[in-house]
């Protein structure tokens, strides 16, 4: 069985296996964030996933999901919607708008 090697804020240096870990995937899927929880502790860890960290974690067959990053509503956005709720026709509006 594989060991992976890692750091706790909180207790120092843990072993863990492939499955202790999860890893989560950002962008083009070569970094990311992979997150424990400590053996000792048991307080959830979250560390950054570089890409030598990735491809070392996957190596190892490590679970990872794939996250794409969304834009934010912006304050214009908001401000329409409300005014399109004080219309009687809102729904359709929005369905014509597209949202």
């Amino acid at each position: 069985m594989t060991t992976i090697r890692t750091t706790c804020g909180e207790c120092g240096d843990v072993e863990l296996t492939t499955s202790d870990v999860a890893l989560e995937l950002t962008g083009n899927g070569d970094e990311g964030t992979y997150r424990f929880v400590c053996p000792t502790c048991l307080s959830i860890q979250r560390r950054p996933a570089t890409r030598r960290v990735v491809s070392i974690l996957l190596a190892t067959g490590v679970a990872y999901e794939v996250t794409v990053e969304r834009a934010m509503i912006t304050e214009p956005e908001i401000s329409r919607f409300v005014d399109m709720l004080d219309s009687d026709d809102w729904f359709n509006e929005l369905v014509a708008s597209g949202g």
